[in-house]
């Protein structure tokens, strides 16, 4: 687990890397996978949450990379008190996560659809075919050649007996 502390003057240090970061930085850990916390450096209070929710707000404020509409954020502030929202909250998490889970198999199945029709693939498929006849064509050559000598230009081949 990758601690960072965020400091008074709000400088964020990666303690693994004994390095400052930024929230670009702290997004690429997200991105990785990364298992990582934010603390407060005096009082060592959690604030990864508060961190990840600057993030979603950084990239929500770009509307070519809004992912959450106004209706959608309406509709989640309406469950903070509700007696649902415990259940919104599991429903959300496990919603994405199967989501996820269907997108890594769908992207699996394409990725094995394109590297099976990409014209590098054909290609590389079609010379490893010839390559295999050649072969198969050379080894049942050799034992022709090397049983049965070739007549010299002016020497008639030997006649068959009848």
């Amino acid at each position: 687990m990758i601690t960072i502390k965020k400091y008074p003057n709000r400088r964020l240090y990666d303690t693994s890397q004994s390095q400052y970061v930024n929230i670009d930085g702290i997004r690429e850990l997200v991105m990785q996978h990364k298992e990582f916390r934010v603390i407060d450096s005096k009082t060592e209070e959690d604030l990864t949450k508060s961190i990840l929710l600057q993030i979603i707000s950084e990239v929500e404020s770009n509307e070519n990379q809004a992912l959450l509409t106004q209706t959608l954020l309406k509709q989640l502030i309406r469950f903070y008190g509700n007696d649902m929202q415990g259940f919104m909250r599991q429903y959300l998490e496990q919603s994405v996560a199967t989501f996820l889970d269907q997108q890594d198999t769908v992207q699996g199945m394409m990725k094995g659809v394109m590297d099976a029709s990409s014209p590098m693939n054909v290609f590389g498929q079609f010379i490893e075919q010839n390559m295999s006849m050649w072969n198969a064509f050379t080894q049942s050559a050799k034992p022709a050649a090397s049983g049965a000598k070739k007549p010299e230009k002016n020497e008639k081949p030997p006649e068959e007996d009848s």
